[in-house]
């Protein structure tokens, strides 16, 4: 439970120095990471994250350290697993009181863990050289703050606060933060206001006469891996200003891009493909009819697939020059899509 100690915490510096001598106990023992890192781990890593309400950004870091061994976070799996993993801690934005600070000093990863222990692989080694179940056993009578973290008889949310949304706009599938979303724009059919890059959305998004609603949905596109602007944080499109003076505090967002654990809102990420090499989302259009649907896991663009057909056909790639040399280059060379966690293709075994 390292992960969630405070940086300024004197358990952080004792973590560290616990982590060099697991390191070099590691290496005397011979457990290498393909022993602790299986496919049942990931979806012990998995439920943690759901449980969380943690951030989207974990489903990107799960996908490629799963793809680096071989393995694979299957989205389908994921939202079965977030069907069955209730939410139980309150950390902000999924509650609105308490900190990641709070939840360390509330029991921390190890109480999630505990309240988990049924639905988790309890077999699973890990790096102390004893297996989860193990590890568990001996931390059963420590202390949990309940405000902050709840057993899960009686949980924040029944289900996951991560969901994956599958579709004719997104076929290799999109996440959506649900736990931090607004409950009754869950099933909702809107108008797309488009915005073809991040500069494009800088310059319009907040034009007193740009024609938008509360009841559209905001496109950002040209904003994933592959793009000029390299998956960015930049998912938690802003509210224009014109509809904050309204009083509008949500709507939903959609865009190929990240965004930070911390945000809030009905804010659909990670759309793949991408637009940058021709998905879907880089034929939407002002004015085109797209459907949300959390309860049926599904994010579609209403239009006739003859208007598509001659969409893609007139589809030119958003240019950006490729680099000559050093790190910029290799990324757009080699970057894989959102699903595949954004990893380099040749770090996965087999590749040459």
């Amino acid at each position: 439970g390292h992960a969630a100690i405070p940086a300024v915490h004197a358990d952080r510096l004792r973590a560290a120095e616990a982590s060099g001598t697991a390191a070099v106990r590691l290496i005397q023992a011979n457990l290498t990471p393909d022993q602790i890192i299986t496919q049942k781990s990931i979806e012990n890593a998995t439920r943690v994250l759901l449980a969380l309400g943690g951030s989207t950004n974990g489903v990107i870091h799960l996908a490629a350290i799963a793809g680096r061994l071989g393995l694979k976070l299957d989205l389908e799996r994921f939202n079965a697993l977030s069907d069955t993993t209730p939410v139980l801690a309150a950390v902000k934005p999924v509650g609105n009181e308490f900190y990641m600070e709070d939840f360390y000093a509330a029991g921390g990863i190890g109480a999630i863990l505990r309240e988990l222990k049924p639905l988790l692989h309890l077999d699973c080694m890990t790096v102390t050289g004893e297996t989860l179940g193990e590890r568990l056993a001996s931390e059963e009578a420590d202390w949990v703050d309940r405000r902050v973290i709840r057993p899960a008889s009686d949980p924040f949310e029944p289900e996951g606060g991560l969901i994956a949304l599958f579709g004719s706009l997104a076929p290799n599938g999109a996440i959506i933060k649900r736990s931090a979303a607004t409950k009754s724009l869950f099933e909702k059919t809107g108008r797309a206001i488009v915005f073809s890059s991040l500069d494009d959305m800088g310059k319009r998004i907040d034009d007193p006469e740009l024609d938008v609603t509360a009841d559209d949905f905001l496109i950002l596109q040209n904003a994933g891996p592959g793009s000029p602007a390299a998956m960015p944080e930049a998912g938690f499109l802003p509210i224009p200003k014109k509809l904050l003076a309204q009083g509008v505090k949500d709507m939903v967002r959609i865009s190929d891009a990240r965004m930070s654990g911390t945000a809030y809102g009905t804010i659909v990420l990670h759309v793949a493909p991408e637009a940058h090499v021709g998905g879907p989302l880089a034929f939407v259009r002002t004015g085109d009819k797209v459907k949300l649907s959390v309860k049926e896991r599904r994010l579609d663009l209403l239009v006739a697939d003859a208007e598509l057909a001659k969409r893609r056909a007139e589809w030119e790639k958003h240019h950006v020059a490729l680099p000559e040399r050093g790190y910029d280059k290799l990324f757009r060379q080699s970057v894989l899509q959102a699903p595949e966690g954004c990893d380099f293709d040749f770090l996965r075994p087999g590749a040459r």
